[in-house]
């Protein structure tokens, strides 16, 4: 880094202060003017995560960034991304521009609703609203996409603060969805129609409005920072990860975009790892996360013996070593081979994708699950006994959130 570099950034750090400290915004922003002519986007996101070091929290920088945004809006109006159809990014902006319309369309569906005299005429507004909500809440893919995909594209190029303030936009905009989803739920007979219509149109207005500034960050600054530190390659494993996950109702069809269309190459196997569907673990990190799953799991092979069963702390039934290689029907009484037999038949028949039963033993429910294992091509593997104790699960009232 320039001493130069160093300066400027030293500088766009004292102004943002500055705004922080509720100076006179107007007369910050004239002298940031020629500065941030100078200045990428990407070294405003260094500053960001500089700052967020040295001890600023990410909600005031979330509270500056609004006013920041502002002071170089000008600088970075002009800023957009050029990709072709089909491209992660095209889809995002795509469906930015759809959610804008359906929260403006919204509003003013619910403003008819609140003037229209009587039920009957308040109706089709009504039914309008519902749909555009019912869409609205279709929108979470496109939030999912972002945070488990992109941004953790972002920070393995050490893109890590944008993407943690965009997230906690994300959960803004959530909030404020689920006050809309609860107001719209309350439509129905006897409703008082106006005034909820008059509540629905002010978080739509809301919801607009947050989604216009988020959009805008997303457009003019996050996307440009991915296109220049993603690659080609990187690009088509984002589209595939992205197809994986699904899409909204109303993003439009979504075509091939190049290199996008073909699956990643696999990554090359690492001496010691044990290469998986995604990632790789050492043998004993494989071994150990089964080991520790809070349910006991056995695999049968395609010729019914039992091929592998983890070794959890408090199994519900003993195995030992020395059934592996032994037949399933050898690990099962008689007056139940008959099941045991039809629901392997029925897995390597296709005829169905699970079994289940439970069992009540002592202050114990003991949930037993069987699945057929396939691969990718649909080619039958083994089946999978899943073994759960759920009685704890049965005595949860409530809720128990992680940010409680």
């Amino acid at each position: 880094m320039t001493d130069g570099t160093q300066g400027k950034k030293d500088e766009i750090k004292r102004m943002l202060k500055e705004l922080h400290e509720c100076e006179d915004p107007a007369a910050v922003r004239e002298r940031f003017k020629d500065l941030l002519r100078e200045t990428s986007t990407e070294d405003i996101a260094r500053v960001e995560d500089e700052l967020i070091q040295e001890g600023m929290t990410r909600e005031q920088l979330h509270g500056m960034c609004e006013l920041h945004l502002e002071v170089f809006k000008e600088a970075v109006e002009g800023a957009g991304v050029d990709v072709p159809p089909g491209h992660p990014v095209a889809i995002l902006m795509e469906e930015h521009r759809l959610m804008l319309d359906i929260a403006g369309r919204l509003k003013r569906a619910a403003d008819e609703a609140a003037k229209a005299k009587g039920h009957e005429e308040a109706r089709p507004h009504v039914h309008e609203c519902k749909g555009l909500v019912a869409n609205l809440r279709g929108a979470e893919s496109h939030y999912l996409r972002e945070e488990n995909v992109l941004f953790p594209y972002l920070e393995r190029h050490g893109v890590t603060e944008p993407p943690k303030i965009m997230w906690m936009e994300h959960d803004q905009v959530r909030a404020t969805k689920k006050e809309l989803f609860a107001t719209e739920a309350r439509f129905g007979p006897g409703a008082d129609i106006p005034a909820l219509s008059k509540h629905l149109g002010k978080l739509a207005l809301e919801l607009a409005e947050l989604l216009s500034s988020h959009f805008y960050k997303e457009n003019h600054i996050l996307y440009p920072m991915g296109l220049k530190h993603l690659s080609g390659e990187e690009w088509a494993q984002v589209r595939a990860e992205f197809d994986d996950i699904g899409y909204t109702p109303f993003t439009p069809p979504r075509v091939p975009f190049g290199a996008a269309v073909a699956a990643a190459a696999p990554p090359a196997a690492v001496p010691g790892m044990v290469p998986l569907e995604p990632g790789a673990l050492t043998l004993e990190e494989l071994t150990s996360i089964l080991n520790s799953l809070p349910v006991d799991i056995s695999f049968v092979d395609t010729e019914n013996r039992v091929r592998y069963f983890n070794e959890t702390p408090e199994r519900i039934f003993t195995r030992t070593r020395a059934v592996i290689g032994r037949t399933v029907q050898g690990c099962h009484p008689d007056k139940s081979l008959h099941m045991v037999n039809r629901i392997l038949e029925d897995f390597k028949a296709a005829r169905r994708d699970s079994a289940e039963f439970w069992i009540p033993i002592g202050e114990k429910m003991v949930h037993i699950r069987y699945f057929p294992v396939r691969s990718r091509e649909g080619k039958y593997l083994g089946c999978l006994e899943v073994t759960q104790d759920i009685a704890p699960l049965q005595r949860l009232t409530g809720q128990n959130r992680l940010l409680d």
